[in-house]
């Protein structure tokens, strides 16, 4: 049997694009020329341009750039795919709880989630990793999947209550068959598009707010995250020609990231999405 996925063509591109930054985070490690730890520091060779040696050039502290880029692109792929998993997990089994029992078990968790979506997402986040001195990757995932699932689980309620009514499932509820079942047999797995639409726009949101954290000084303390390298730039901008060419790689990093997840989404949206599907 031939398994053949369907997207546009934008849809095709952000894949590509996303391809190469999982390929980046897996492999970067080992392609990187240079360490990023103390042993890498040369301070005679600070804020270099492009070199056979360095050919990104180096930072302020004579550290290899393209070295510093794939680490980060590791730490970033860790994370966002760990704070996309445990958040998705979240907000489906809550968004599926509420939509399926509805009554007050609905109305307590959508309050929950109104309370969540209302309050600034940026600061609940600061507040959470400031509470550390020196926050790791743990502590950023707990902030970011703090608020990360109130979008899933509005996702997964809006779906099951417009699954529960149809025959298969009634028919299901019918024969007998448990809460769990039906949730776990009949919902879930149908409402599995819409929730990688969002997780592929997650991703995307993930990066940005992590690169933003680490660019106030509250995400992870190491010097290679894309967030850390922005902010060393922004330091430094006046103080050598190469900074500000510098500060453009970690940008379009992140921009690379964010602009493939949410051509990814699109083209998913588009392939799940019944109207299009009756279009083609």
């Amino acid at each position: 049997m031939k398994f053949k996925i369907k997207l546009s063509p934008s849809g095709w591109i952000g894949l590509v694009m996303l391809s190469t930054f999982v390929f980046a985070g897996v492999f970067g490690p080992w392609i990187a020329p240079y360490d990023v730890g103390l042993t890498s520091l040369d301070l005679d060779h600070r804020f270099e341009g492009p070199s056979a040696a360095h050919w990104l050039g180096t930072d302020s502290k004579g550290a290899d750039t393209l070295s510093q880029l794939l680490w980060g692109a590791r730490s970033a792929l860790e994370l966002s795919f760990i704070v996309v998993a445990i958040s998705s997990t979240i907000g489906l089994a809550i968004g599926t709880i509420a939509g399926w029992f509805r009554g007050i078990v609905d109305e307590i968790l959508m309050r929950i989630v109104d309370i969540l979506m209302a309050f600034p997402g940026i600061l609940l986040n600061i507040a959470i990793v400031a509470v550390v001195a020196r926050p790791g990757i743990g502590v950023m995932i707990i902030a970011l999947c703090a608020n990360g699932w109130v979008g899933y689980a509005r996702v997964a309620r809006g779906q099951v209550l417009a699954l529960r009514e149809r025959d298969y499932v009634t028919a299901a509820v019918a024969l007998g068959a448990s809460n769990t079942r039906v949730m776990f047999k009949h919902l879930i797995p149908n409402l599995m598009g819409p929730a990688l639409v969002q997780m592929s726009f997650g991703l995307g949101g993930v990066i940005m707010i992590e690169a933003a954290l680490s660019f106030l000084g509250v995400g992870p303390q190491v010097d290679y995250t894309w967030g850390a390298m922005l902010d060393q730039a922004r330091t430094f901008l006046w103080k050598a020609d190469w900074v500000r060419v510098y500060a453009v790689v970690p940008g379009l990093a992140i921009m690379w990231v964010v602009l493939g997840a949410n051509l990814l989404g699109d083209g998913l949206r588009d392939r799940f999405d019944p109207r299009q599907r009756g279009r083609s």
